[in-house]
């Protein structure tokens, strides 16, 4: 099971960003791929190719209007088919002994 966080931007296209990452978020929202959306970006969970397959759709839907474009990724891979996008923080937070702002 990958988890995998990106943020993904056009470069040159003035401060706000937010009709690109509407159209962003749009796409990943339909692709029925488990996501938690962050201030900072995204995280996707599923397997290598679901995962890869949303950011390449991301990547060519700002590609198709934008000559630049800014892509930050990094990536868990862990053996299993067992969710974590929740079960990780569920983890920490029970160490911590209380739930926390996510």
């Amino acid at each position: 099971m990958v988890l995998l966080e990106f943020s993904m931007a056009p470069v040159g296209e003035g401060e706000s960003m937010s009709r690109q990452v509407a159209r962003i978020l749009d796409i990943i929202d339909r692709s029925g791929v488990p996501y938690q959306l962050t201030a900072m970006g995204t995280i996707l969970e599923g397997d290598w190719e679901q995962v890869m397959g949303v950011v390449t759709d991301c990547f060519r839907a700002l590609q198709a209007d934008t000559s630049r474009i800014s892509l930050n990724l990094k990536m868990d891979y862990r053996k299993g088919s067992e969710s974590r996008l929740a079960s990780k923080i569920d983890a920490v937070e029970g160490h911590v002994g209380r739930k926390l702002r996510t």
